[in-house]
């Protein structure tokens, strides 16, 4: 059986997200899911995963360009904080420093409500490889746990050899490789690869189709990431797939497909590259 880590991103951007995951872990169809801490309801639906502590893994979803971002002061829209990395205006002079203390209340916001650190990190629309967030995170992460700590390790969102379309290689472009380098050389567990990345178009057979590809693609204890949430919230302007992969994995096709590619999900805390 070949190990993956099968991950829920956006726990708590809304109601229906964080109890689609949650009773997807309970089934056991999940083996991690990272956290929207600046969302208003990580406070109360942080309590939806205290069932499942040490069965998954429970990270934090790095935050530069939702809607809660932008209300806790430091958002940006995703093309904006691209161009700002470009520029080095995350990591020049005195805005690394204020870079960190950003990731820093996240990170505390994370432990004040999950009462211990992140198994992991990786960002929402995968900030945490950027220019400067990179630098900042690694520093942040190394202060407050430990060079070589068994936890958290960091997402490289990069996808594997042989599976990489063009959304795929400009989220890697984005810095992955320069993370992984950081991570190394300060020992740093870290994944190494990250499939699950679409257009988020199609139907349930579509997303059963690119399922199947992932899973036979995806090399041992890489990452498949997902977005499942119970029923499509207006507003969410990925809500409709949400809902779609929320039915395809709490089903008898995923479990199929599992069984197929000889797969079995597991913790990503236990078999990060370090």
């Amino acid at each position: 059986m070949k190990g993956l880590i099968l991950c829920a991103d956006d726990f708590a951007v809304h109601g229906e997200a964080s109890r689609g995951i949650a009773q997807l872990a309970q089934q056991g169809r999940l083996s991690a899911t990272s956290a929207m801490v600046l969302s208003p309801r990580w406070a109360q639906d942080a309590a939806l995963l205290q069932d499942l502590r040490g069965r998954i893994d429970v990270g934090l979803h790095l935050d530069w360009t939702s809607d809660f971002a932008l209300a806790s002061g430091h958002g940006l829209s995703l093309h904006a904080a691209m161009l700002k990395a470009a520029l080095g205006g995350f990591g020049r002079g005195a805005a690394l420093a204020a870079t960190r203390a950003v990731i820093e209340r996240q990170l505390d916001a994370f432990e004040a409500h999950w009462g211990a650190p992140p198994d992991y990190v990786d960002g929402h629309q995968h900030v945490q490889q950027f220019a400067g967030i990179r630098e900042a995170l690694v520093q942040a992460l190394v202060n407050r746990y430990g060079a070589g700590a068994a936890k958290p390790y960091v997402r490289i969102s990069r996808a594997p050899q042989g599976a990489a379309d063009t959304k795929s290689r400009i989220i890697a472009a984005m810095g992955a490789a320069a993370l992984e380098a950081l991570l190394a050389a300060q020992a740093v567990p870290r994944t190494t690869a990250l499939l699950g990345i679409y257009d988020f178009a199609g139907d349930t057979q579509r997303y059963a189709r690119l399922m199947q590809r992932w899973l036979e693609q995806a090399p041992a204890h890489s990452i498949i990431m997902c977005h499942p949430a119970q029923a499509a919230v207006p507003g969410d302007a990925i809500g409709a797939a949400r809902a779609r992969e929320f039915d395809y994995l709490g089903g008898t096709a995923f479990a199929d497909a599992l069984a197929l590619a000889g797969v079995q999900l597991v913790r990503g805390a236990v078999s990060a590259a370090r």
